[in-house]
């Protein structure tokens, strides 16, 4: 047996070498000694490799022959020799091998984390989790996950679940849900009413509270006459005696006393009083306080109404059974409703409209790209807690929608959803009522459209306000703002139109007719000082006032040779006397509100005995104006598709001279230089840049010359439709022209620098009232602004044509044409900024690669501080970072480019440039963003990791780090979506 097993090893070892090319170079004598020896040639590194190379195949040659369970067992035996450096490269090249691409969290994180990740699910979403597996079935399930819902919406399990029941609150919840009542908004709007209305019906606790609100009412208009007479007839200062035993009688001079003196002077902070039951007064303040029965003769003199003196009674027996009521004395001082006015910072040249503003008026000047929430915090903050008398809105929008925000639009799909219908519903709370004047003012030609007079009739609708809009039957930049303007009874067929009345309330006459005329204008120029100096005069802007507010308060103010006026000096006297009196937490405002009125008692004195005002409430001692009731003119039948056809053809004769104009200053003598030989452009040239104006013009005179017959001949039953058709025909005519548009600019930017008698003959011929005051390059944009104004008038038309019309199958035809048309001209801008923005930037980026790659295009871009930790080991909270340099962020649609941004200063000036060099570019589908938290050594700080290293980086505003984070994770999913 032991000759056979040696045997059979010397039989492999045979084989073994045999079965290899290895023939030792060796003498005999060494060949006998090592040919069944497991001898290694360390010395010699060919014979090394090659014979270990020989056994790596022996090895793997009997791992194919093996089971898989001898395979594993081979692996788990050499997994257990490895070093742990073998066995981080063994993981590392399974994981490379075998990616983890699909795990189950479920499965993976504790069950405490799988349940709060299924939290944020939204019930719709858990119960399709729950068809994933068991496993996610269970867990979908849980009570922890499902009774928060319930109990929000005050849905209570009539009982206590047993300690192994499984899903009772989720079957509680889709039972709740299964039997909700849902109502359509016209369906709540009849049962509940809508904001700012009532119900029919009125409880008695309503009733009384609307009793005590009356009678309070009254005592204060008595109060402030008696407050204003006394402002009237009050004596020197100092001069105020008071008598032991006479109140509310008369003074030793026998002069009536009103009853009210500096003494009993209202604060601004009043505390809350309590009523007794057996005796009733309102203490306003200091000593001086108004008994029940007092306040009840008053109201009596002051209202000879019977049914008043009932009411009055009963609201002060109520009054005095309720103590729930008993705080709610309040300052009878207050502003009178002011108008609310949100101006977007998109409209073109909102400064101006700014700069004629009326008295009284609120402005909130928000951001576009903002949120609904971030737009109600500010109005909020705005208007102070007031309600306002009425909300005008100035936002970008067309006749169809309103494009209130970056991310939301305003239009009668979108109205109804939960963020819109919450933020209207909130916002319009804060107007009054439609009967006190209360209503919206949208500065958007709404009322031109079926769908946008849709709109206003459901937003009047939802708020219970009454909501006006432009008609847009002006034409010219934003003059449909000028227009008359039609309220949300427009769909009804009885409706009010006014002039532009109501954006005259916000603005004044001359200030909003000049913006709505040059506003375009004025844009283009804003948005280049914008663009090329924003962040610098903004800096600039900062520290210039700083200096001069400096210099003002240290080396000019000097107060010992301020001259005070004798009255300023009195007022100042008694007012501070009447602050003495009294503990005031706000000094500054009963001050200030003091001398107001001392102000205004001083003008009624000075105009001899002039009638007193009655007031309607607290609100009269205010100075800000009155929000009378408008007027409406009297509702007469007004042919308004007469009034469009003849406002259509007026544009279109304006528009044939704009073109008429190209033809004549610019065509005719070029042309005559050309044929008398002293050429001022090629013919070549004169082809491409007006060429395409006279096959317009033509066209455009056919559809004139159309439109006059049918005017010349119009009654009700008249048609233009079928000429618009027409003219729809031949819209190729303007597709050449588009297309043709941007060579025509470059041709002649091209020739005004290479050829000077071009150059000299736009100088001489541009901008001169033979043009309209106007440049070649500008009345070349007038075919792009007739097809808006095309759509505009038609959208009106179409509105005030019933379906049975015979001119409305053509009209709605022809609306259709013109709409797509007017699409293809957007997206033809769009591409045409998409590709400006691409050349500049590729400009800009010294060292950049080739930018202009596919479908690509620049989304935003970010100046940023690039930070370094001395010691990433330290814990966030405590690690400090230091700036290594400036760098710009260049976010694209599928990538990030970071570059070094270099901050050159001008000597002697304070203006300074920015240049940038090509850092390093990352694409967004392998980009990862992670915040800061802000600590005492890092502020508005963000990481951007990619997959070879990162990038640590700070704004200046936390503002500018969310917005720009906000945009980043947006266009990485965006990426990450087309990359599956």
């Amino acid at each position: 047996m032991e000759t056979n097993l040696k045997s059979t090893l010397h039989s492999v070892k045979r084989w073994q070498l045999n079965g290899t090319d290895y023939e030792p170079q060796q003498a005999h004598s060494l060949r006998s000694e090592t040919r069944f020896s497991t001898w290694t040639p360390l010395n010699n590194k060919q014979s090394n490799l090659q014979l270990f190379e020989e056994r790596m195949n022996l090895v793997l040659h009997w791992f194919d022959l093996w089971t898989d369970k001898q395979r594993k067992h081979l692996l788990h035996t050499l997994l257990t020799r490895c070093t742990t450096s073998q066995l981080k490269y063994c993981s590392d090249l399974l994981i490379e091998t075998v990616p983890v691409t699909r795990v189950d969290f479920t499965a993976v994180l504790p069950r405490f984390l799988s349940l709060y990740v299924m939290s944020f699910l939204s019930p719709r979403d858990l119960c399709t989790a729950a068809q994933v597996s068991w496993h996610w079935r269970v867990l979908a399930e849980q009570d922890c996950i499902w009774a928060g819902r319930c109990i929000r919406r005050g849905w209570f399990l009539p009982y206590t679940p047993g300690e192994k029941e499984f899903g009772a609150w989720k079957n509680h919840y889709v039972s709740c849900v299964s039997t909700l009542d849902w109502l359509t908004p016209r369906e709540a709007t009849e049962q509940y009413g809508t904001l700012n209305q009532r119900s029919t019906g009125m409880t008695e606790e309503e009733e009384e509270r609307k009793k005590e609100r009356k009678i309070r009412q009254m005592i204060r208009e008595k109060l402030q006459e008696e407050k204003r007479q006394s402002m009237r007839t009050r004596r020197a200062w100092g001069s105020y005696t008071k008598q032991e035993g006479v109140r509310g009688g008369s003074t030793q001079t026998g002069r009536p006393s009103s009853g009210l003196t500096f003494s009993s002077w209202p604060s601004l902070s009043w505390p809350p009083r309590t009523v007794g039951s057996s005796s009733l007064s309102l203490s306003l303040d200091g000593g001086q306080s108004t008994s029940a029965a007092q306040s009840v003769e008053r109201v009596q003199t002051s209202t000879s109404s019977s049914e008043r003196l009932n009411q009055a009674s009963g609201a002060l027996s109520s009054f005095t059974h309720r103590p729930a009521l008993q705080q709610t004395v309040s300052p009878i001082y207050r502003t009178s409703p002011a108008l609310l006015l949100l101006i977007s910072n998109r409209i073109p040249a909102y400064e101006l409209v700014l700069s004629g503003v009326k008295a009284g008026v609120i402005v909130v000047v928000y951001d576009h790209r903002g949120t609904l929430s971030a737009l109600l915090t500010q109005a909020e903050r705005a208007i102070s807690g007031h309600r306002a008398q009425r909300l005008g809105l100035l936002a970008p929008g067309g006749t169809e929608e309103i494009h209130l925000l970056h991310s939301s639009s305003l239009s009668e799909k979108t109205l109804l959803t939960p963020d819109h219908r919450e933020f209207w519903e909130k916002l319009c709370g804060w107007v009054v009522p439609t009967e006190d004047g209360g209503g919206i003012d949208i500065f958007s030609p709404l009322a031109a459209s079926v769908s946008g007079v849709a709109l206003i009739q459901t937003l009047s609708t939802l708020t219970g306000l009454e909501v006006w809009a432009p008609m847009g039957l002006a034409t010219g930049g934003f003059q449909n703002i000028l227009s008359e303007w039609s309220d949300s009874s427009v769909c009804t067929g009885v409706s009010n139109q006014q002039p532009a009345a109501p954006a005259f309330q916000y603005v004044c006459e001359s200030v909003l007719q000049g913006w709505c005329r040059q506003a375009k204008w004025m844009e283009d120029v804003l948005r280049e000082l914008r663009a090329c100096l924003g962040p610098q005069l903004q800096q600039v802007s900062l520290q210039a006032r700083g200096r001069a507010l400096g210099h003002f308060l240290w080396e000019r103010i000097c107060l010992e040779d301020l001259c005070v006026s004798k009255d300023l000096s009195e007022a100042l006297t008694e007012g501070l006397t009447a602050l003495t009196r009294h503990e005031e937490t706000r000094p500054l405002e009963f001050l200030a509100l003091f001398l107001t009125r001392w102000s205004e008692g001083k003008e009624r004195e000075e105009s001899n005995g002039e009638d007193k005002r009655k007031t309607k409430g607290a609100d009269d001692f205010s100075l800000a104006p009155h929000s009378s009731q408008r007027l409406l003119p009297e509702q007469t039948v007004v042919d308004w598709r007469g009034v469009i056809a003849r406002e259509l053809h007026h544009s279109e004769c304006l528009y044939l001279g704009r073109l008429g104009t190209v033809l004549k200053v610019y065509q005719e003598p070029l042309t005559a230089a050309l044929n008398s030989n002293r050429a001022i452009l090629s013919y070549a040239d004169i082809q491409i840049i007006l060429s395409p104006v006279s096959h317009i013009l033509e066209l455009n005179r056919v559809f004139q010359v159309d439109l006059q017959a049918r005017l010349q001949q119009w009654g009700a039953e008249q048609c233009i439709g079928d000429v618009f058709v027409k003219l729809c025909s031949s819209l190729r005519v303007y597709t050449n022209y588009l297309n043709n548009y941007t060579t025509a600019l470059c041709t002649i930017d091209k020739c005004r620098e290479i050829k000077p008698a071009f150059r000299a003959f736009l100088k001489r011929v541009d901008r001169t009232l033979a043009t309209h005051m106007l440049s070649l390059q500008e009345l070349l944009l007038c075919p792009v602004w007739r097809i808006q104004e095309y759509v505009t008038l038609l959208q009106a038309l179409s509105l005030h044509t019933h379906a049975g019309h015979p001119d409305h199958t053509h009209l709605s035809s022809a609306l259709s044409t013109l709409l797509r048309y007017r699409a293809f001209i957007q997206k033809l801008k769009r591409n045409s900024e998409r590709d400006r923005l691409m050349e500049e930037t590729q400009q800009m980026i010294q060292g950049c690669p080739n930018l202009s790659e596919g479908n690509r295009q620049l989304i935003i871009t970010q100046d940023a501080a690039l930070l370094r930790s001395p010691d990433e080991q330290i814990p966030d909270s405590l690690r400090t970072y230091e700036q290594v340099s400036d760098v710009g962020l260049f976010l694209f649609n599928d990538a990030l480019v970071l570059t070094r941004r270099n901050v050159h200063h001008t000597p002697f000036t304070l203006c300074h440039r920015s240049t940038h060099t090509f850092l390093a570019s990352v694409a967004l589908a392998s980009l990862a963003v992670r915040e800061i938290t802000h600590t005492r050594y890092v502020c508005h700080a963000f990481v951007l990791k990619g997959p070879c290293r990162s990038w640590v980086c700070a704004t200046e505003r936390a503002e500018e780090r969310d917005h720009f984070l906000s945009v980043l994770r947006s266009a990485i999913n965006s990426a990450l979506t087309e990359h599956q």
